[in-house]
């Protein structure tokens, strides 16, 4: 396995990067440290205690999709290929072939998963990561109650693609509001899209772009956003790779 690991400005310097806590940027950048040569990493558990990191900052880095969960508990370092270029003499294929087969690779560089060989939920034991809930797909129990955990993540994943990222607060308690009140996560998510394709093809300025707590408080996922240059598409996987 090569020693030495790079990283790419495109991403650590990000907002979606810079607003995690410093817990949980510390962990992305031990796990980098630690995966093989296709970016799996088998013990992800072992690194975040040893470094004092806690399970919330890898939750967080799964919410937002630096990282990748597989059943089995092995995770993927998701823009590991934009990270690194390891050269032919050095490099030692993963041990984990039947996961990486589950992946493309994106022309960005970055890895996105085949439908349903990801981990939807895990039941975790000493070697696995436990990632509760599937972004989307949140159980409402009789009272139309929704755990307060998973609306968070939920969240965490719309918020990360925003494109103007004030009044977080604000917008996180308007959403909440919409959720209880029947909105479905992936209501919020396409109308949050629409609006992502409709600034980037038109290219709104950003003083012109709506803040994070107006566009959640004025549930402006219900507008509809078509841009006049409909040359620029944003797809599904494409959250963190082509926002940034």
């Amino acid at each position: 396995m090569a020693e030495r690991r790079m990283f790419t400005m495109k991403i650590i310097d990000s907002d979606a990067f810079l607003d995690m806590p410093m817990s949980t940027q510390a962990l992305y950048f031990h796990l980098n440290m630690r995966a093989d040569d296709d970016g799996f990493i088998n013990n992800p558990k072992k690194i975040l205690r040893m470094i004092g990191a806690s399970e919330d900052d890898l939750k967080l880095l799964i919410t937002k999709r630096f990282i990748l969960v597989f059943d089995n508990g092995v995770i993927v370092i998701k823009h590991w290929r934009m990270h690194n270029l390891i050269r032919k003499d050095r490099y030692h294929p993963t041990q984990y072939q039947e996961q990486l087969q589950g992946l493309e690779l994106k022309e960005n560089g970055s890895y996105t998963e085949h439908v349903n060989q990801l981990a939807t939920t895990c039941q975790p034991n000493d070697n696995q990561v436990a990632t509760e809930v599937r972004l989307g797909k949140v159980s409402i129990d009789k009272s139309n109650n929704i755990s307060s955990s998973a609306l968070a993540e939920e969240f965490e994943r719309l918020w990360s693609i925003y494109p103007r990222k004030q009044g977080k607060k604000k917008a996180f308690d308007a959403y909440v509001r919409a959720r209880k009140k029947g909105t479905t996560f992936e209501a919020v998510e396409d109308g949050l899209k629409a609006y992502v394709t409709y600034v980037k093809a038109d290219r709104i300025e950003i003083q012109f772009i709506k803040q994070g707590s107006t566009f959640f408080s004025q549930q402006a996922w219900q507008d509809e956003w078509i841009p006049r240059n409909k040359a620029v598409q944003i797809t599904e996987d494409d959250e963190l790779d082509e926002i940034l």
